[in-house]
């Protein structure tokens, strides 16, 4: 199996995703909540049914946000990494900020992923050797020489419990986004500059993301070196930093400052 043959698989699946979305109404659905406090739909459920049906084949391991964890995929050289609705909340509420997030993890690595915004028309698909394209046209990581004047998308959710302030809005714009999966896709498509995030996310959130990052030529920080392994037995990351390869030293002197 290429790359190019799984990028595929990915494309077809969003398309099937995005068309099985079609079905419900954002910002018109219920939603119940389970363990953790997080909401779910009938949405995030349909959806996650359909890409078990269409992604993994003999051999290949799954790991999704709304499938009970099967430990065999420990055992996978390939696992799909799937969070079927990111930003659910988004969803409920009707704002426009969510995706189907989609990777593939290889040996450990998260090698290519595609998200997909059905409100926003926004399909972000990519691998690494092989690019990343946003609806069907070539895209890459920021070219922005430094932080001054960047535009950094920041969790919805921790800007409104108040966790970024002490960064200097002077110096770049704090844009609060819902859906970790969709603020990465932005990052690989060169939509905005960067993200990093406070509070930590699994392994079905950033996944695909990350995958996407890497592809267009942007880098990824964890928050420790067993953080950059995927497919773990607790698929947790502390935290996580996405950007173009030059903004990185700024970023990590800013996050220090801010302490």
């Amino acid at each position: 199996m290429s790359l190019q043959e799984d990028l595929e698989r990915i494309r077809e699946a969003l398309e099937q995703a995005n068309a099985a979305f079609q079905r419900f109404t954002p910002g018109e659905i219920e939603s119940r909540t389970k363990q953790g406090d997080d909401p779910v739909t009938e949405a995030d459920t349909t959806v996650d049914t359909l890409l078990r049906e269409l992604l993994p084949r003999e051999g290949e391991g799954w790991l999704s946000e709304e499938t009970r964890d099967d430990l065999s995929r420990l055992e996978k050289r390939r696992v799909w990494v799937v969070d079927p609705l990111d930003g659910t909340r988004e969803f409920v509420t009707g704002i426009p900020e969510w995706c189907v997030s989609i990777g593939l993890v290889i040996d450990g690595e998260p090698v290519a992923g595609g998200i997909c915004n059905p409100v926003t028309g926004e399909t972000i698909v990519g691998a690494r050797g092989l690019g990343v394209t946003l609806n069907g046209k070539p895209a890459r990581v920021s070219d922005r020489p430094g932080l001054q004047g960047a535009t950094v998308v920041a969790s919805r959710s921790e800007v409104k419990r108040g966790e970024w302030q002490g960064y200097r809005e002077d110096l770049f714009t704090i844009r609060p986004t819902g859906s970790v999966a969709y603020k990465l896709g932005l990052v690989a498509a060169g939509l905005v500059d960067a993200t990093w995030t406070l509070t930590p996310k699994h392994e079905w959130d950033v996944a695909a993301g990350v995958a996407l990052v890497l592809a267009a030529g942007g880098v990824t920080i964890a928050g420790g070196p067993e953080e950059s392994r995927f497919n773990r037995e607790k698929p947790k990351l502390t935290r996580l930093i996405a950007a173009p390869p030059q903004l990185l030293p700024e970023i990590q002197a800013e996050i220090a400052r801010r302490g």
